[in-house]
């Protein structure tokens, strides 16, 4: 695996597009799985993945260590929890391909109406709220656990809450460093973190850590207006993606 050229080119740009993410620019990690897939498995990329996550999870949470908000994570942690063990638990069971889809359609709706309204009828910044964030919370866990595909839940009830960028990105830099230690387990459990898998997960590593710390950067130098349109604009494209992801996985598409 470590000699494949091709798996190199694969993996480095997906890595890449994850630290970005990590390090901000949420959603482009989304892309970087579709790409891993064209070498490896699907779990095998994602197993060889995780321990790379947690590594950008440690630069992100340091880099944003005093910017992010207690109650939004309050509010999010416990329904993520069973989120997380809901998955665990329905995996065999529940169809991939409609819970892409779902989440597709819903990103690509709440990405849409703002974009569509350019800033000039824009709402006024929503407050935490137990029950809408256990919902969310739990979205987030479970597709992160199902499908890997965490960030638009936490996307969808985050940004109107209109956080400064830094404590948007910390917060979900906590969030998902937490998310990621649960998922450990069930991943043990799969017998996927061989040593070859974490040969590979080592050897990316420099390359996660630094594209974490671009992302991080280039987050602390865009003006707010403009961040939130670029994640606004990152939401419609990923969610487009999910909702073809979707419909390939329930086999409507030929």
């Amino acid at each position: 695996m470590l000699l494949d050229p091709a798996f190199f080119a694969a993996m480095v740009p997906a890595v890449i597009l994850m630290g970005l993410s990590k390090g901000g620019f949420s959603g482009l990690g989304l892309l970087s799985l579709p790409l891993m897939a064209q070498v490896v498995s699907p779990i095998t990329a994602a197993a060889i993945m995780l321990p790379v996550l947690m590594s950008q999870d440690v630069v992100t949470v340091w880099s944003y260590r005093r910017d992010f908000d207690r109650r939004t994570l309050a509010t999010l942690l416990p329904g993520a929890v069973i989120g997380i063990v809901a998955g665990y638990l329905l995996a065999a069971r529940v169809a991939d391909g409609a819970v892409v889809l779902a989440i597709g359609l819903i990103s690509v709706v709440f990405a849409l109406r703002n974009l569509v309204s350019g800033g000039k009828a824009e709402l006024p910044p929503t407050l935490p709220n137990y029950p809408q964030g256990t919902f969310w919370g739990a979205l987030a866990g479970f597709t992160s656990m199902i499908a890997h595909a965490g960030g638009p839940p936490y996307q969808i009830y985050t940004m109107p809450l209109r956080l400064a960028p830094s404590v948007f990105v910390g917060t979900g830099a906590l969030f998902f460093a937490m998310i990621n230690v649960i998922k450990v387990v069930p991943y043990i459990a799969l017998g996927q973190f061989t040593t070859q898998n974490l040969t590979a997960s080592l050897a990316l590593l420099p390359v996660a850590i630094v594209s974490t710390l671009a992302g991080v950067w280039l987050v602390r130098k865009v003006p707010v207006k403009r961040f939130y349109r670029i994640i606004y604009s990152l939401l419609l494209l990923v969610g487009l993606k999910l909702t073809y992801d979707g419909l390939n996985g329930l086999h409507w598409l030929g």
